[in-house]
């Protein structure tokens, strides 16, 4: 089995160098289910070892997307790529090539963890690598305590890192992440988020998620989906500071007409004023437009002769981009 690359159809001219190619990229997909759009027209692509979240109510085509992705479902149009090449022709070996954990994450029960894991093995062909992969993944995600235990008496939490052993046995490239935390408890999520943390150091990872601090605890970029359709793409500071409404700046100073004269700034939005002891006062501005104010802000208080004792640029909320992205929005 060739893990540097896909095989190549003899008719395909030579290829271009990996490094001039994106790894994966979903170009203009769309499936229907009946007379119901499931993804309309989405594209976009992912570079090697990132961590991307993928976010979107329910619905809205992310796990559509995502078996597509991992050739579980047919687009009804367009193509995805892994290095330049459409999954629908690399076949077998594309698939050798992707993990994936789906969201009702499918195990057996009466199985134990060591037999399952060798069933998963045998399954990908392993062979003779069959023992040092197991021992890999078994070491990677922290099952080794439940290693010789039926599958069916292990806790939530347990059985989510079984099955995502079972998805990196075979050491992928690209691994599909549906829903891994749902139904853990808060200490469980946070270790099975520094587990994914861990795998994307190594590999790239597509990430779909209802716990959205996840996404900014893990995750260099955000794609959103709603209606079938990606409403946002970027690293999550980005969208996170081009969110409607606008970034929140703190400002702590003293002087004369100090919410008067932000208000008036050419950027602020709306101001919301708290006192604050000793003559001071805090307010928080609520900015529009990409513009980082703090410069004019600095200058500002200079200029009125203010004593500037605070200013700094407050992190934005996730929750908030996602309810104005997904929310009575149209697709365009």
């Amino acid at each position: 089995m060739n893990r540097g690359g896909l095989d190549y159809p003899r008719a395909c001219p030579k290829p271009l160098t990996l490094s001039a190619m994106t790894f994966l990229a979903v170009e203009q997909v769309s499936k229907r289910f009946g007379a119901v759009p499931a993804v309309d027209d989405v594209s976009f692509s992912v570079d090697r070892g990132h961590v991307v979240g993928f976010l979107g109510p329910n619905g809205a085509g992310k796990s559509t997307t995502m078996r597509m992705i991992t050739q579980f479902l047919e687009p009804d149009a367009g193509s995805i790529r892994m290095e330049g090449i459409p999954l629908a022709e690399a076949g077998r070996e594309a698939k050798r090539r992707i993990g994936y954990l789906p969201e009702n994450n499918p195990l057996y029960g009466e199985m134990l963890v060591s037999e399952f894991l060798d069933f998963v093995a045998r399954l990908r062909e392993l062979g003779a690598d069959r023992r040092s992969a197991t021992e890999e993944a078994v070491e990677g995600t922290g099952i080794e305590p439940v290693y010789h235990r039926p599958i069916g008496e292990l806790s939530k939490g347990f059985r989510q890192r079984v099955g995502l052993a079972a998805a990196i046995l075979h050491r992928p490239d690209l691994l599909v992440l549906d829903e891994p935390t749902e139904g853990l408890d808060p200490n469980q999520r946070v270790e099975l988020r520094r587990l994914i943390g861990k795998l994307g150091q190594e590999r790239t990872v597509l990430l779909s998620t209802h716990v959205l601090p996840e996404v900014q605890f893990t995750c260099s970029r955000l794609l959103i989906i709603n209606r079938g359709r990606i409403v946002a793409d970027g690293p999550v500071d980005d969208l996170l500071s081009r969110a409607k409404g606008g970034a929140r700046i703190a400002v702590e100073a003293a002087g004369t007409s100090v919410a008067e004269g932000l208000e008036a700034l050419e950027g602020v939005q709306a101001v919301e004023r708290r006192e604050t002891e000793e003559g001071r006062v805090r307010l928080i501005l609520i900015t529009v437009g990409a513009e980082d104010l703090r410069p004019r802000i600095f200058q500002l208080a200079k200029t009125s002769g203010w004593t500037l004792f605070e200013l700094h640029q407050e992190a934005g909320s996730l929750e908030d981009l996602f309810r104005q992205l997904t929310t009575d929005r149209e697709p365009a």
